[in-house]
């Protein structure tokens, strides 16, 4: 039976939720339980993944109704951060696994898939925080029975949807290494983070 990398990813993805969230602080940095020269991949998915949660709480706590708007502003200015950190890690990950199939003989017949295997598994970690905190929902023991059951039935969706997730990031690295499909590397080419494409950022740089 060929390995399957979405099982490990998912166990990693759990190990940053779970860590992160024994003390709750937005605040706290990330203290990577992997190291990036001896386990590469597995730092990568674990940054990803921390990354991820982080988000989650900001994007919590900026629709509050309430919240000041010196705090909402400062939020706001985290997340982008967050977000550029966010697409330079699922670079990274395309980055390693193009260099990890660079030896395979692509088939004449290889097509491309429609997206990459890293944003593919940059799915598959917001998915899981999704089921992390739908089970904590439909576990509540201060929500009512209605609330529960449809958590409980929005679980099992999201469920299914982490397993078909799951089977297709893992067929498509198959695929990949026996020649089937073949990938590519896209920059984001983000351009409002940068002071030379954005005007606004260029206007005040002047």
């Amino acid at each position: 039976m060929r390995d399957m990398f979405t099982k490990k990813a998912i166990k990693i993805f759990n190990q940053a939720t779970a860590d992160f969230k024994k003390t709750g602080s937005i605040d706290q940095a990330l203290t990577n339980r992997y190291s990036l020269t001896e386990e590469y991949i597995e730092s990568l998915l674990y940054k990803k993944s921390w990354i991820d949660t982080i988000q989650w709480a900001y994007e919590d706590i900026i629709r509050d109704p309430n919240i000041d708007p010196v705090e909402a502003l400062n939020l706001k200015r985290k997340i982008d951060l967050s977000n550029q950190d966010r697409t330079d890690t699922v670079e990274l990950l395309d980055e390693y696994f193009l260099k990890k199939y660079s030896h395979i003989k692509v088939l004449e017949s290889a097509t491309i898939n429609t997206e990459s295997p890293a944003w593919a598994l940059d799915r598959l970690s917001i998915l899981e925080l999704k089921i992390y905190h739908m089970n904590i929902e439909a576990g509540r023991l201060d929500a009512t029975e209605i609330h529960k059951n449809n958590c409980s039935l929005k679980l099992s969706v999201l469920i299914q949807q982490r397993d078909d997730l799951s089977t297709a990031i893992d067929e498509l690295l198959n695929e990949i290494s026996d020649g089937y499909k073949y990938m590519k590397t896209y920059k984001q080419m983000k351009m409002y983070n940068d002071e030379e494409l954005n005007p606004i950022l260029r206007k005040n740089k002047q």
